[in-house]
C-alpha cells in the first residue's frame, strides 16, 4: 500500500522522528531492479520513499508479474499489516523502478506514531484513495492486449503521477529505460522501442536523456480511444 503526502505535509520530517531518536529510520539506497521485499517476506518494516520509483507487482503461480503501482516520492510502502490489524507476509513484490533511497522503521513504531498522531491516519486515507486509483488504472492499462494501447495508457498513468508541466508538453520526471517500461507493461524491449519510435514519429512524444514528453496528452488519448 502507498501513502501519497500533500506537499504542505512534511511526513518526511516526521518519518524521520518516529522511534523518538532512540531507533531512528534506516536509510537505504536500491539500484534500479534491485528488490526491496520478496512476497511472502515477514512484513516487519515500513518504507518512506525520498527519492525516485518503486514497482509494485503481484506474481502468480504461472510465474506471470502484473505491475500494480508505481509509487513516487513521498509515499509510503508496506503498510498493509498495519490497515488488516494482523502482523502478515508481504503481499506484493517491490523493486526499484529507478534507482531509490528509502527510509525504513520497524512496523511497531510506526503503528505507535499512528495512534500518537491522528493526522497521519488521515494522510494514510488520503494516499489509500490515490492509490487504490493508480492499480484500477494499471489494471484497465494491461487488459489491452495492443500493446500500442497499453503503451500509450501506461504513459498516460506516468502523466498523471509524475508529469511536470512545461512549455512542450508533460514532462515525466522519470528517466525511463526502454527495458523498464516494457516490464511494467509486459511486453519486450524491442516492441517498446519501436513503439515509442512511431510516437515520436507522429510528434505525440520527444525522448531527452530518458525522460519522456508528452506533449498533448488529450490528443494520445483520443487517437488510442
Amino acid at each position: 500500500m502507498e501513502l501519497s503526502v500533500p506537499q504542505d505535509k512534511p511526513l518526511a520530517a516526521v518519518f524521520r522522528r518516529i522511534g523518538g531518536g532512540a531507533y531512528p529510520p534506516v536509510v537505504e539506497a536500491f539500484d534500479r531492479g534491485k528488490t526491496i521485499f520478496f512476497p511472502g517476506d515477514p512484513a516487519e518494516r515500513v518504507y518512506f520513499l525520498l527519492k525516485g520509483a518503486v514497482k509494485l507487482s503481484r506474481v502468480y503461480e504461472a510465474g506471470e508479474e502484473i505491475t500494480v503501482a508505481l509509487l513516487r516520492e513521498n509515499s509510503v510502502f508496506g503498510v498493509l499489516s498495519l490497515i488488516t490489524g494482523q502482523r502478515s507476509d508481504r503481499f506484493y513484490h517491490a523493486v526499484a523502478f529507478t534507482p531509490v533511497e528509502l527510509l525504513s522503521s520497524p512496523i511497531e513504531q510506526v503503528e505507535q506514531a499512528l495512534k500518537n498522531n491522528p493526522d497521519l491516519s488521515i494522510l494514510m486515507l488520503q494516499g489509500l484513495s490515490s492509490r487504490i486509483l493508480q492499480t484500477e488504472m494499471m489494471i484497465e492499462t494491461l487488459a489491452h492486449r495492443d500493446m500500442g494501447s497499453r503503451l500509450v495508457s501506461f504513459l498516460l498513468i506516468l502523466c498523471r503521477d509524475f508529469g511536470v508541466p512545461t512549455p512542450e508538453g508533460i514532462r515525466i520526471d522519470l528517466k525511463l529505460s526502454h527495458q523498464a517500461i516494457a516490464e511494467a507493461i509486459g511486453s519486450t524491449r524491442v516492441t517498446v522501442t519501436r513503439l515509442l519510435g512511431d510516437l515520436r514519429q507522429e510528434e505525440m512524444i520527444s525522448i531527452h536523456k530518458k525522460k519522456i514528453t508528452v506533449h498533448n496528452p488529450v490528443a494520445l488519448s483520443q487517437q488510442f480511444a
